[in-house]
């Protein structure tokens, strides 16, 4: 009996380890993470985009190999690889919540961050030696390497929104990954440009509504019972409808060569395009339409579910009182 006592404790410790990931898988599923956010770009080649201050006449094959896409043309591709690969590891970090041990979702937080500053780094002490030695080129760099750190930025704060926050917070998470999640199918869906997508038309065009599906269902997962989720809900609707308008302004203005030299004009345009992408009927209403069509039916689903759950508990509480 002594004997038995003494193994039964053992065999509750394993069973135990057996639920909880250990720390070295952690690190390695918030770098795969990572790396799922970088693999649309991977499967490109990953050649560095003709540079228009690049030192030398260089043709397209010959250019070097870089982990993202430095160039102005390419800002809005290095926010969805850096941020949709952030998106993934909160993900997972949130469905392993239970077999997580004290500190390891930092260990996977910490696998994320540590692909996205080592692609950063690559990028830019690639491109910099290649560029021409004049201010414009330093200007230049610094530009692309800043919204890359802002990009990792937003992706860490979307990896703990999604990990580790409440769900209202998790929803905001979902939508600032869901506006850039476009950007990321497109390049995946056609890794040498559009014009070599091989993908039936249509489901080109059905990428445009995967921001509006999946902010719906994010809200309809978390509900809308406190005033937490619903402030998210409306924020969530609010960047599913200023975001995509601030991505396409921000392209327009960093991507013109003729606006490059004179900021305050390239603000200007920036800004009128801002303003009407965020009021043009066709580009705003609709996305947002179908959001809360989705949202709605889910949570009747949800509402319905959780109603027919509880009836069978009350039959089953009935019958066993009989």
């Amino acid at each position: 009996m002594s004997e038995s006592r003494t193994i039964q404790p053992e065999s509750d410790d394993l069973e135990t380890g057996a639920r909880r990931m250990r720390p070295w898988q952690l690190l390695l599923v918030g770098m795969g993470a990572a790396l799922l956010g970088l693999l649309p770009w991977l499967l490109t080649g990953m050649r560095l985009p003709l540079q228009n201050l690049w030192a030398t006449d260089t043709l397209p094959d010959d250019m070097p190999l870089v982990l993202l896409p430095f160039s102005q043309y390419s800002l809005s591709t290095i926010a969805s690889l850096l941020v949709v690969g952030a998106a993934a590891g909160g993900l997972a970090g949130r469905i392993l919540r239970a077999r997580t041990p004290a500190r390891g979702f930092a260990l996977l937080f910490f696998g994320v961050l540590l692909v996205d500053v080592v692609a950063v780094a690559q990028s830019a002490a690639t491109v910099g030696p290649g560029l021409r030695e004049d201010t414009w080129s330093a200007v230049y760099l610094a530009g692309v390497l800043t919204v890359a750190v802002l990009a990792v930025g937003i992706g860490a704060s979307v990896l703990w929104l999604i990990g580790r926050a409440p769900q209202a917070g998790a929803v905001v998470g979902i939508a600032i990954a869901a506006v850039l999640l476009p950007g990321w199918l497109h390049l995946l869906m056609a890794p040498r440009g559009p014009a070599f997508a091989g993908e039936p038309e249509w489901l080109w065009t059905a990428v445009q509504w995967v921001p509006s599906v999946l902010i719906g269902l994010a809200i309809a997962w978390a509900g809308v019972r406190t005033a937490g989720r619903i402030i998210a809900a409306i924020a969530a609707l609010a960047l599913l409808w200023l975001a995509p308008a601030l991505i396409t302004a921000a392209s327009a203005a960093l991507g013109s060569r003729v606006l490059a030299r004179v900021p305050g004009e390239m603000l200007d345009y920036g800004a009128g395009v801002f303003r009407l992408a965020a009021t043009d009927p066709d580009l705003v209403v609709k996305p947002i339409v179908v959001a809360v069509v989705v949202a709605a039916v889910g949570l009747v689903v949800r509402a319905l579910l959780a109603r027919r759950t509880a009836a069978r508990a009350g039959t089953g509480g009935e019958a066993s009182g009989a």
